[in-house]
């Protein structure tokens, strides 16, 4: 399978996937079978290429949990639809988490760097932290072609702080929330001189390029004046053109413009673009209404907060897997890939493993990794007894 990434100018070049699976399962059908196919291969393992030492891992169905820094588990990962980054947060909550946010740019500096290298066009990067913590490493994911899109904010309720608060002491308002920003990548094409545009500016490049007035963008799609106003505008009302529509200038413009050995519209100068290859160039999206940025949601407690015998909590930032599995399936399909670097106890892979996708997951601490891949075994019993369940 060819997909599209960027390479260390951040520019965009048709290049051969790594993963080892060519085409992610994409129904509920599929999933079932690509279960079927990660299943008996040992749920403890190690893997290794004949350059790369043995990594300790743990696969559960179709979720994969590696022990190590996840900085050297990139380049073995297929590349990813979603990452969810929930690592330090500046607050010494858990161990390897810094006492303050003021290092936070430079920690994340090469994971952010590695997320670009190894990420598609279609990537939604979620990046949990405190509102301070987030806005430290902003530029850090902004140098690095990260779009910024939106914030979320996670109500934790008043419920979060009852009886913790000395009205004596305090100097504010209690702090229930944490947030959640939404990245997805700056993509780029290239152009017959060699430059590398953004979307906007490649598509009135190449129209202008092939000699034709704007005006016949909107006979090229067939509409009054959406084309001129929506995908060939170039400031904030600028559209995403519909596959279809793409797929119909890119015909248009090569058959009505002045011949060329580079055809118009085309990603790597061999042939226009087609629909499936123009829809995998932005983040994908699944909307659900009545959700907005703001989320109302208590913190983790009763039988899905994990704690030891002693009922202490195992980690102190443990997210609800609701909110985790929202937004895995607004930027992503069944079958499609979601990176987890900072394992924890591994929540992400959980919320994967619930709905369908696969997930690669990465924990340095032993004692996390250790109670992770043994929740991520008791999952995937209840998983395999609820199917075999419906299928009965």
């Amino acid at each position: 399978m060819k997909v599209l990434r960027e390479n260390r100018t951040f520019e965009w070049a048709v290049v051969e996937s790594s993963s080892d699976d060519d085409s992610p399962p994409r129904t509920d059908d599929s999933v079932r079978d690509h279960r079927e196919r990660r299943r008996g291969t040992g749920s403890d393992r190690g893997i290794a290429s004949s350059s790369q030492p043995v990594v300790p891992t743990t696969s559960v169905d179709s979720v994969q949990i590696d022990f190590g820094d996840a900085a050297t588990m990139y380049p073995r990962w297929p590349p990813p639809t979603v990452i969810v980054s929930d690592g330090p947060y500046g607050l010494a909550r858990f161990p390897g988490d810094p006492p303050t946010p003021d290092g936070l740019a430079e920690w994340y500096a090469p994971h952010i760097a590695a997320w670009a290298q190894y990420s598609l066009p279609e990537t939604t990067l979620w990046f949990w932290g405190t509102e301070v913590g987030w806005a430290i490493v902003h530029p850090v994911l902004a140098l690095h072609g990260w779009e910024y899109r939106e914030l979320h904010i996670w109500d934790k309720g008043i419920g979060h702080i009852a009886g913790n608060v000395n009205s004596k002491t305090i100097r504010g308002f209690p702090v229930v929330t944490e947030v959640c920003a939404q990245y997805v990548r700056e993509v780029r094409l290239p152009t017959v001189e060699g430059q590398s545009l953004p979307l906007p500016k490649w598509l009135r490049y190449e129209w202008v390029r092939a000699g034709l007035s704007l005006n016949r963008t909107n006979e090229a799609c067939g509409v009054k004046n959406a084309a001129t106003r929506k995908y060939f505008t170039q400031d904030h009302l600028w559209y995403f053109p519909p596959p279809e529509m793409m797929e119909r200038l890119a015909a248009y413009a090569n058959r009505n413009g002045i011949p060329t050995s580079w055809p118009y519209f085309s990603l790597a100068g061999k042939e226009m673009v087609t629909a499936l290859q123009w829809s995998r160039l932005r983040a994908k999206w699944n909307h659900c209404h009545g959700i907005t940025n703001v989320w109302a949601e208590p913190a983790v407690r009763g039988a899905e907060r994990l704690k030891d015998a002693q009922a202490k909590c195992l980690h102190a930032n443990q997210k609800p897997l609701k909110l985790l599995e929202r937004i895995i399936l607004a930027s992503s399909d069944p079958g499609d890939v979601v990176w987890e670097p900072f394992g924890g106890l591994c929540s992400v892979s959980v919320g994967a493993l619930r709905t369908g996708r696969r997930c690669y997951s990465a924990e340095i601490n032993a004692d996390f990794y250790r109670m992770a891949t043994g929740r991520l075994a008791a999952e995937g019993a209840v998983l395999v007894r609820v199917e075999s369940a419906s299928a009965g």
